[in-house]
């Protein structure tokens, strides 16, 4: 099974539109470097500019109990960072955290907005990135209230490995109990079990993919059901 977001160094959402779209959106993009743990939101903050990753990815965290932390979506090449603009509201509801490290279009707000009102295509296919945003986060709540831990590891895994631009993954347990909402010993806990079936290799904060299907045979159903969704309201249509 190869997910339909391994397509390296582009943006999905502005492939598909056509040229004169896709022209006058790069026209007001500048590229930016993108770097591991940079915070480009805080929940609260007025959102100033929307990003369009190229080969980086963004974590969506939702901050709770004066700091507890819980990844709810994240934003690769197959998506944006901003997609309130498109209803019109510029306040920033989750942290938005860089995952992976690499380069992103980025534009400002204000051009941004004006650009929705000029090009139908891109307006039209941001509608339908919302609908796949709103039921990726609905499908995190479930994921993460009923699905066991190594499931939801390997649906996490599958997601990064999409989205990064190697399949070395910048990963350390704490960091990943921190996405999963679960405590460090349950990730070590199937971590170990990941290495010892040949899934994964990890060191030192680094994990890398060793086999996709693998993964996929142990992820939760919602793996598969995020790819058709995407395929079938981005791709297909």
């Amino acid at each position: 099974m190869t997910s339909t977001l391994h397509v390296p160094n582009t943006n999905q959402l502005l492939a598909v539109l056509p040229d004169v779209e896709r022209n006058a959106l790069m026209a007001g993009c500048e590229t930016v470097e993108l770097t591991f743990g940079q915070v480009l939101f805080q929940p609260g903050d007025t959102l100033t500019h929307v990003y369009f990753p190229l080969d980086s990815f963004i974590s969506l965290i939702v901050v709770i109990d004066g700091g507890s932390r819980l990844e709810v979506a994240m934003a690769g090449r197959e998506g944006m960072l901003g997609i309130s603009q498109v209803l019109g509201i510029n306040e920033v509801p989750l942290l938005a955290l860089v995952q992976g490290s690499g380069s992103a279009l980025r534009i400002s707000t204000a051009r941004f907005k004006g650009l929705l009102e000029q090009c139908p295509i891109l307006h039209q296919q941001l509608n339908r990135y919302l609908y796949v945003v709103m039921n990726q986060l609905a499908k995190s709540a479930v994921c993460h209230q009923f699905h066991q831990i190594e499931a939801r590891l390997a649906r996490w895994l599958l997601m990064t490995d999409d989205r990064a631009n190697s399949d070395q993954l910048q990963l350390t347990h704490e960091f990943l109990a921190m996405m999963l909402g679960v405590r460090r010993a349950g990730v070590t806990l199937a971590a170990s079990a990941f290495q010892a079936r040949g899934l994964i290799r990890y060191h030192r904060g680094a994990i890398v993919v060793l086999d996709r299907e693998g993964l996929i045979e142990t992820a939760c159903q919602c793996y598969a059901e995020d790819c058709a969704l995407y395929t079938r309201i981005m791709i297909s249509l």
